[in-house]
């Protein structure tokens, strides 16, 4: 498998090339999503027996907080969230469901914490879409990827939190360490979670240094990955380039440094989110390493918020479909197999 193609699968390609998206609106891709039916997908339960979306809601019911883990090229992840959100709203309405009515938030991994006010504003329908976009750094496939989920809070007066943590903050920790954050002005701290933020579990440090040590196999070198697809966000870079690296493992620590700061960032967001509205449920939507096996930000979650409980829904593109792969067993409570012709061209 070609870096590129293996970054996208790990949904981590944002990690080397960059944080999260500053681009301006007006460099934004534009693209028509494929149309995704239920033949394109099917659910299944940590062990591979199939499932339908009412055992995801049935789940939710019961939970703090849902996580959809993506593949952020997959146009059938796309649908799913926005089906997922739907259901839940509905689910969260109604009086005869456990726990219900509630409230409902949508958190997101596309929007950092620095401009929570401007997603207040544009739900509140204080400025239009075209300032919204112009200050809220959309990633380059907004309006067919994210849109309809932020149209769709806005509409059904869902809060939407802008969950992760500013990337030029996130790209700090990957040059210099994660102890370079206290040296940020205290208005700036007030983006990110309490310093010094959790440190990854040992099961989160040896996946990502599996995903590292392939990166290096296929890559040639731990700098930036070439060659980058245009509709990845990946705005500056977060990692150091080979020529000034001088030991390797000083690399890896810095940029698990940046990851863990993308977990615990999101994770103090769902916090201080669930702490704001007792007995809310909220659905967050992330690139899917940041949540598979319950790891990462679920992690962190319960750091914050001890005995909080979530469901983790991982979508995933597999040659396999439309059956399980036995190989994806446990990588949610929840996982979606996706039709991989959707995504051709995506890589």
């Amino acid at each position: 498998m070609k870096t590129t193609a293996l970054l996208m699968c790990l949904g981590l390609l944002p990690l080397i090339a960059g944080c999260s998206v500053q681009r301006p609106h007006g460099g934004m891709r534009m693209r028509e999503a494929p149309a995704v039916t239920p033949d394109h997908f099917r659910i299944f339960d940590a062990a591979g027996t199939p499932v339908t979306m009412d055992d995801i809601v049935r789940a939710a019911a019961d939970a703090d907080a849902v996580f959809i883990g993506e593949e952020h090229g997959n146009p059938a992840a796309h649908h799913l969230e926005l089906e997922i959100l739907r259901r839940l709203h509905e689910a969260c309405a109604s009086a005869q469901a456990p726990r219900s009515p509630r409230d409902l938030l949508l958190s997101m991994e596309m929007f950092e914490r620095d401009i929570q006010g401007v997603v207040d504003e544009y739900l509140a329908d204080l400025i239009t879409e075209r300032h919204f976009l112009k200050a809220s750094r959309p990633w380059p496939a907004y309006r067919s990827d994210y849109r309809p989920l932020i149209e769709f809070a806005k509409t059904h007066g869902v809060p939407v939190v802008a969950a992760n943590a500013p990337g030029r903050h996130v790209n700090r920790a990957a040059r210099l360490g994660r102890s370079s954050l206290e040296g940020l002005p205290r208005a700036s701290k007030a983006w990110l979670p309490p310093l010094p933020y959790g440190l990854p579990s040992d099961r989160y440090r040896e996946k990502f240094k599996a995903f590292w040590e392939t990166l290096r196999d296929e890559g040639g070198g731990h700098g930036p990955v070439p060659n980058r697809p245009a509709e990845k966000p990946a705005p500056d870079e977060i990692s150091v380039r080979p020529e000034a690296e001088t030991n390797p493992q000083d690399g890896f620590e810095r940029m698990l440094d940046a990851q863990a700061l993308w977990d615990a960032g999101m994770a103090w967001s769902l916090a201080e989110a669930l702490e704001r509205r007792p007995g809310a449920l909220a659905l967050h939507v992330n690139g899917k390493f940041h949540s598979e096996y319950g790891l990462g930000i679920p992690e962190h979650l319960v750091q914050y918020r001890p005995g909080a409980s979530f469901v983790t829904v991982t979508v995933l593109s597999l040659p396999v479909f439309p059956d399980f792969d036995p190989g994806a067993a446990g990588a949610g409570t929840f996982i979606i197999i996706t039709d991989p012709s959707l995504t051709e061209g995506a890589m």
